[in-house]
């Protein structure tokens, strides 16, 4: 069998690593279309890319509309500013929703057809889209290494999955120090969702040698640094392992696939407006318990990288502690179940069925090393309904 890895055409990682903008942006063009967020100006990251890119003569044109999650509108809303400025290709900075946001709006620069058509591989993305340097400042979502993207269908309340090997960005630029401003909840929001992503890389049915080393040496640096990340901001080495545990991830999923967590949890993203990597959070260790059967080998090699006095165990017992682990991890960093969070029960109840159809329809399920029902996805949604991370004998509880 052939195994490959599907990377962006450069990728710079390391402290200051985002001088390297200059010189990619002057192979690229000469009117970039930045995409980005307030906080982002806030902090100057905004000004310092402009700042840049005029020391070269560059013009940088800046959109700033993009939220936590996101949005149809935000792709559109920076569409009409690319074009009205002639922009000829684009940068995001930031979090995953403006990478995602700068990428599907290189798609549309260049395509007539709606961002729907492409979920599922419905359609195929005919023409290349716009070149796209991706700058993360969160150590989590991976998105300046895949070839996917999120967007939320604002009319239908579903998060579209967008995945074909043209998105894949230009240029990524993978500089820690850009993450040492990340708040402590967003820390462990984006890094949770890093875990996920090395976790799902590495048990899903289309792991392969090369995405496995990826994803478990992700899995070492993330449990090793996050409580680090979290509790001191500061710390860089915390911080370096995080960026580089994040970008592993992302290639690693991207050139495999994520699984049952993520497709359950884009429609709580998309109905309860959970972030992302909070709903992933709130299902992990829900799912891994319902997998683990079928996964044991995988769990238990994980467990072996991560923790101490396991080499005497047999596999099954060490994937139960590997979960453990987790469920551990998730209540040290005060991961909240979708209850605490304060979602009415009713609602949540009346949800059910929609969003177990939506899981199932993300494709992302079919990945898991047992794929479930509708039934039973509906079933997983209640229990991590309130679950209790107090229990950490490695069995699902409801409360």
């Amino acid at each position: 069998m052939i195994h490959g890895l599907r990377i962006p055409g450069a990728v710079y990682y390391g402290e200051d690593s985002f001088i390297q903008l200059k010189e990619e942006a002057t192979k690229l063009g000469s009117k970039p279309l930045l995409i980005s967020d307030q906080p982002m100006k806030d902090l100057g990251y905004v000004d310092k890319v402009v700042e840049l890119l005029s020391s070269e003569d560059i013009d940088c044109v800046t959109y700033l509309g993009v939220d936590s999650e996101t949005k149809d509108t935000h792709v559109s809303e920076a569409l009409e500013i690319l074009q009205k400025n002639d922009c000829d290709f684009i940068i995001g900075l930031g979090g995953g929703s403006c990478m995602d946001a700068a990428k599907a709006t290189a798609v549309q620069a260049t395509n007539d057809n709606a961002l729907m058509d492409y979920v599922g591989n419905k359609k195929s993305i005919e023409n290349a889209p716009l070149p796209v340097v991706a700058i993360p400042t969160t150590a989590g979502t991976g998105s300046e290494v895949t070839d996917a993207f999120v967007v939320t269908n604002t009319k239908e309340d579903i998060k579209m999955m967008i995945k074909q090997p043209v998105i894949t960005p230009e240029v990524a630029i993978v500089d820690p120090i850009l993450t040492s401003t990340s708040p402590a909840k967003l820390t462990v929001a984006t890094g949770i969702d890093a875990l996920c992503h090395s976790l799902e890389a590495y048990i899903s049915k289309k792991s392969h040698p090369l995405t496995d080393v990826l994803a478990l040496d992700s899995i070492r640096l993330i449990t090793g640094s996050i409580k680090d990340a979290y509790q001191n901001g500061e710390n860089m080495e915390a911080r370096k392992d995080m960026a580089r545990a994040s970008m592993q991830a992302g290639i690693a999923f991207s050139n495999s696939s994520v699984c049952l967590v993520h497709g359950m949890s884009r429609p709580i993203g998309a109905l309860f407006h959970v972030p992302h990597g909070i709903s992933n959070a709130m299902l992990l260790a829900v799912v891994l318990e319902f997998t683990k059967n079928h996964c044991v080998e995988e769990l238990a090699h994980i467990g072996r990288a991560i923790l101490d006095d396991v080499d005497e165990l047999s596999d099954q017992e060490t994937a139960d502690k590997t979960i453990s682990f987790i469920k551990e991890l998730c209540r040290d960093l005060d991961i909240p179940n979708l209850q605490s969070w304060g979602i009415s029960a009713q609602e949540f109840e009346q949800s059910l069925e929609k969003m177990a159809e939506d899981a199932l329809a993300s494709g992302s399920p079919g990945n898991n090393p047992i794929v479930p029902t509708k039934e039973e996805i509906m079933e997983l949604y209640r229990i991590a309904y309130s679950y209790d991370y107090e229990a950490v004998d490695g069995t699902a509880k409801k409360v």
